[in-house]
This record gives C-alpha cells, sequence and structure tokens, in this order.
C-alpha cells in the first residue's frame, strides 16, 4: 500500500506516519531526512544534491524525485508513506512516473486538514527537553513540576528557532500556494481523503486506519 500524507507544517504526519510504521511495517519516506542520510552516505543521488546545497541552491525537483527512486529500490516493507513529496504539481507527475516504472500504484491521499491559528498556536507554544527530547506546549502540556522534565528531571529546555508565528504563516502560505492545488487531480482519481488534524492524536491515527482498511 502507497499513500501520501499531505498537511502544512506542524499538522501532524511525522506522528502519524511513525504510528503507521510501527503499527503497519510500512515507510515512512520524509524528503528532508531522506536527503540528509543520502548526502551523509555519499550515494550518488547525496553526492548531487550535497553540491547544490553548498551553493546555497534549492535542491531540484529532478533530485528529490531521484532520491524517491532510489529509496522505493532498496523496499519499502508493507508500503511507503510519503510524507512531505510531493510538494508540487511537478513532484506529483514525477511520482506517479516513479510509481509506474515499479508497477506500483498509489492507494491513497490522506490530508491532515487543519484551522490555521490553532495550529500556529499549537506550534509556537512547543517545547522540549534539552537532554531527552520529550516534548512539552505553554498552554497544553507544561511540565508537572516547573522547569523540570517528568521523563529525565533535566531542567533545561529548548525551542526550535523556526517555531515562530511569522514562519510558521509564511510556510502555511507556500503550501496553500503549492501543494494544495495538487488535490484536485488527485481528487479526480478518487484518492483523496481528509481527516481532522487538530483532533487529539489518537483520533487521528484510528481516522487513518479506518481509511486504510477500505483497501
Amino acid at each position: 500500500m502507497n499513500i501520501i500524507l499531505l498537511g502544512p507544517p506542524g499538522a501532524g504526519k511525522g506522528t502519524q506516519a511513525a504510528r503507521l510504521e510501527a503499527d503497519r511495517g510500512m515507510v515512512q519516506l520524509s524528503t528532508g531526512d531522506m536527503l540528509r542520510a543520502a548526502v551523509k552516505a555519499g550515494t550518488p543521488v547525496g553526492l548531487q544534491a550535497k553540491s547544490v546545497m553548498e551553493a546555497g541552491e534549492l535542491v531540484s525537483d529532478a533530485i528529490v524525485s531521484a532520491l524517491i527512486g532510489e529509496r522505493l529500490d532498496q523496499g519499502t516493507g508493507n508500503g511507503a508513506i510519503f510524507d512531505g513529496y510531493p510538494r508540487t504539481a511537478a513532484q506529483a507527475d514525477a511520482l506517479d512516473k516513479l510509481l509506474a516504472e515499479r508497477e506500483a500504484t498509489l492507494d491513497f491521499v490522506i490530508e491532515l486538514a487543519v484551522d490555521e491559528d490553532a495550529l500556529v498556536e499549537r506550534i509556537v507554544g512547543r517545547f522540549t527537553c534539552a537532554n531527552c527530547g520529550a516534548g512539552y506546549h505553554d498552554k497544553f502540556k507544561q511540565p508537572k513540576v516547573a522547569d523540570t522534565c517528568d521523563v529525565c528531571g533535566h531542567h533545561e529546555f529548548k525551542r526550535r528557532p523556526d517555531d515562530n508565528e511569522e514562519t510558521v504563516r509564511t510556510r502555511m502560505t507556500e503550501y496553500r500556494a503549492k501543494t494544495a492545488p495538487i488535490l484536485p487531480g488527485y481528487e479526480a482519481r478518487g484518492l483523496v481523503y481528509r481527516v481532522d488534524g487538530m483532533a487529539d492524536i489518537a483520533h487521528v491515527t484510528q481516522a487513518i486506519e479506518d481509511i486504510l482498511d477500505r483497501k
């Protein structure tokens, strides 16, 4: 089974992909993680991407698609979860070709629908333990004891530098402009299902499982 998880940054795609990996033996294909791994491993596509990034340029659709193809050829267990790809119409076309070349099909496109203002609040308020990485939130999940990690007892916390309102809203705008327009094409093929990405994690997981069980 091959599925795409769509949604703006912070919608919970990574969390749900990890759950599908654990529960169904699928493989999460996150282009950002794959790019870093390919560069580190020195694969042909990784070396190509490294030279582009070192020149301060954006990695092209062609390189990203080659990276996906390289990973698909390594096997994907019980299926692939495309997380963060495709981001553009060109990448959507490339994915269709990559799958067709391997006699595979795309089964579901699941969009995690979100409320923009609520998502900004969710992202801007999050922070983690600097020692063990346990996650917290200013409003939704404070440590039980102030300034003390519930998990390891550490007293230092950190926030991602890009977890600020301006950056989050810029990413949302980019998602609407570049990624959302690929949905109509998938809708015409009857592949699109929407899940409330603002529900709690367990409810989102169950909703996705219900969709996948249709196959």
